[in-house]
């Protein structure tokens, strides 16, 4: 068993040292590892929100993702916005957040608030209207968010609105 599983250029893991005419870049060529003290709060940011940059182009050369951790205030709300055409998926570390967004049924808009507990997961789709809340008044809510585009978008609104209904 202490033969390896594979040989250079073969397998689930290419070697890339050996992949001919693929130049890595300095950034690329490597793993990050990006410790808890070290995210960046110089991102885009959201009124009630602090937004913390982990993984992003600008830290590691990320290309098609971005990841940071977010920290909403105990009592607050986020303002209203969407994250343009990025995906995004939350996780829950800690508090209760809540996910508040318009949807139109039967031709009436409804708020829908998820209400969220650690280890629960939320998706966004792109461009969806929504907000997040901290409803308790001590405990500060954190979560991890991961995206699809290498930076944090993030279009703040006057206000929610439902997204329109398409007809296939």
């Amino acid at each position: 068993m202490s033969e390896p599983l594979t040989a250079p250029g073969e397998g689930f893991h290419p070697h890339l040292h050996d992949a001919p005419g693929q130049p890595v870049t300095p950034l690329r060529g490597r793993l990050h590892h990006i410790r808890a003290d070290a995210l960046d709060g110089d991102t885009a940011q959201t009124g009630g929100m602090r937004r913390f940059a982990a993984v992003s182009g600008r830290a590691v050369g990320s290309e098609k993702l971005w990841m940071g951790q977010t920290h909403v205030a105990p009592g607050t709300s986020s303002s209203d916005h969407h994250h343009g055409e990025s995906e995004t998926a939350i996780y829950v570390v800690g508090g209760h957040p809540e996910f508040v967004f318009l949807d139109e049924a039967e031709g009436r808009e409804e708020e829908v608030r998820l209400r969220t507990s650690p280890g629960d997961y939320i998706f966004v789709p792109p461009f969806v209207p929504h907000r997040e809340e901290n409803p308790d008044p001590a405990e500060e809510a954190v979560v991890v968010i991961a995206r699809s585009t290498q930076e944090a978008i993030v279009v703040n609104l006057p206000q929610l609105y439902a997204l329109p209904v398409r007809e296939s």
